[in-house]
């Protein structure tokens, strides 16, 4: 037989170049299954339909590009080359490009990740942000050359002109998504940051619309500190960012309106509740002048008050003029009935003098008896033991001295106390003490200076502070003496 022989790796190598060769370059449609995504990066899955299943490959350069997430179940049209593995005897594509196949593969996409989202939180009413009432600038993230920044501006200008700054973007393409996402990051990051962000881009199909329905892009929309509104396709048109947005406008145009307030409507109603608070302050004053108006007509005349009081006081002083000599002579009788029920002061002092002179002759009489009453009771101790009567008497003579020093040193330990105080008081009424607080002492040759009439113009004086004494020259005018005015219209309460 002069059939060929080839080796394993041979044959491999041969079918792999004639697979590589027949499809270089194919389209396949089918359904993912047994998708794994290796530690590398790498995407491994199978493709299959009703009767086959043709294996795939992912390499991570591609992957990483690829603008959806790729899952069991989902229907694409895969871009590559077929090419043979053979360490396992099998061929397999390897992908260049991946899409959905067709729109309803997207909307499930779409209704799918909605889901994961919303369980989340990310499109919870509670955590939008209030859109401000008249914002001083305006963050546009849109793309710069297409007719829908146009549209905002010319809207804006028409409405309430406004800063806008514009951040360009691609709003289609694998790039687009990535590039919102760092506008939406961008904005919130700066420094002088906009109060209102607007995130728009004009109609077209699901395909042309998917860059908005990046999870990128809705995270970076739900976590944005500025409010944003979305303003993406036309008003049918409903993307992701619509729901995680604070607000979500139907047009860019519309996104303008609802940015701004209409400045000449705004003008007509401040103007108008100028003019309502006017009346209203106007009618106040009125109602409030009214009610004055009564109360004063009902008041008496000052004059007629002032004449009702001055009178009542004239009545007061003469019958105050006439009850108090009554008072007093009352008094006067009181006090002499009760006079008359007391001794006379040379009575109760003769009185006391008789009996201290009694007194003193009872105690001059008892003197002799007592000191011979003593005298005997010391006689008999000392006939018995004048050992003890010594001792008696110089106990008695020590308990006296104890006394007598005891009684003098109290009396020493009081007077320095009086003393201290006595020197305590005379400190705080020294004159230094009153200078310490303001004063001065003036004095000129003649001594201290206690009128202004003492001092003629020209005297040169001394005047003493707390802190040392000045010489002054003094000026001006002798003071003139003010006769004391006697009034004669005042009348005396007596």
């Amino acid at each position: 037989m002069n059939i060929p022989e080839y080796s394993v790796s041979e044959i491999s190598s041969s079918l792999k170049r004639t697979v590589e060769q027949a499809y270089s370059y194919v389209r396949v449609r089918g359904e993912i299954s047994g998708f794994k995504r290796a530690a590398s990066g790498h995407l491994y899955m199978s493709l299959k339909d009703e009767n086959a299943v043709l294996s795939a490959i992912c390499w991570k350069g591609v992957a990483l590009k690829l603008p959806f997430d790729v899952e069991d179940g989902l229907e694409v049209i895969c871009t590559g080359k077929i090419t043979t593995y053979a360490g396992m005897s099998r061929y397999q594509l390897t992908i260049e490009s991946m899409e959905p196949a067709g729109v309803g593969a997207l909307m499930a996409l779409l209704e799918k990740r909605k889901k994961q989202l919303a369980k989340e939180g990310l499109f919870d009413p509670s955590r939008k942000k209030k859109i401000p009432f008249l914002p001083t600038q305006i963050g546009v993230i849109t793309s710069p050359t297409g007719a829908v920044i146009q549209d905002i501006l010319h809207r804006l200008q028409e409405r309430f002109p406004v800063h806008v700054k514009l951040w360009p973007v691609l709003v289609q393409g694998d790039k687009a998504a990535e590039q919102i996402a760092d506008a939406i990051n961008g904005f919130n990051k700066m420094q002088d940051k906009p109060d209102l962000l607007i995130v728009a881009r004009g109609g077209g199909s699901i395909e042309d619309l998917w860059c908005f329905n990046e999870e990128i892009v809705v995270r970076a929309a739900a976590a944005s500190e500025i409010p944003l509104i979305s303003a993406v396709g036309h008003e049918t048109d409903t993307t992701l960012i619509d729901y995680a947005a604070d607000l979500r406008a139907p047009t860019p145009t519309a996104a303008a309106e609802l940015a701004v307030p209409v400045r000449a409507e705004l003008m007509a109603t401040t103007d108008d509740l100028g003019r309502r608070n006017k009346g209203a302050i106007t009618r106040v004053f009125e109602e409030k002048y009214g009610i004055l108006s009564g109360l004063v007509r009902g008041l008496p005349r000052p004059g007629q008050i002032l004449e009702e009081k001055t009178q009542k006081l004239d009545g007061i002083i003469m019958r105050l003029s006439s009850a108090l000599p009554n008072f007093f002579e009352a008094k006067s009788n009181i006090l002499t009935g009760l006079s008359r029920g007391l001794p006379k002061p040379s009575q109760i002092i003769h009185e006391k003098q008789q009996a201290l002179a009694n007194s003193s002759n009872r105690l001059l009489k008892s003197i002799p008896n007592l000191l011979e009453l003593r005298h005997k009771q010391l006689a008999a101790i000392y006939l018995k033991n004048p050992k003890q009567l010594i001792e008696i008497c110089e106990i008695r003579l020590r308990n006296s001295s104890n006394y007598l020093q005891l009684a003098f040193n109290n009396l020493i330990k009081n007077n320095e106390q009086k003393l201290h105080l006595n020197i305590k008081l005379l400190d705080s009424f020294h004159y230094k003490r009153v200078l310490e607080r303001g004063f001065a002492l003036v004095r000129n040759k003649n001594g201290l200076i206690t009128s202004s009439a003492n001092i003629m113009p020209g005297e040169s004086v001394k005047i003493e502070f707390a802190d040392g004494k000045k010489d002054v020259i003094t000026t001006g005018s002798k003071p003139k003496k003010t006769k004391k005015i006697q009034s004669d219209n005042q009348g005396s309460l007596f």
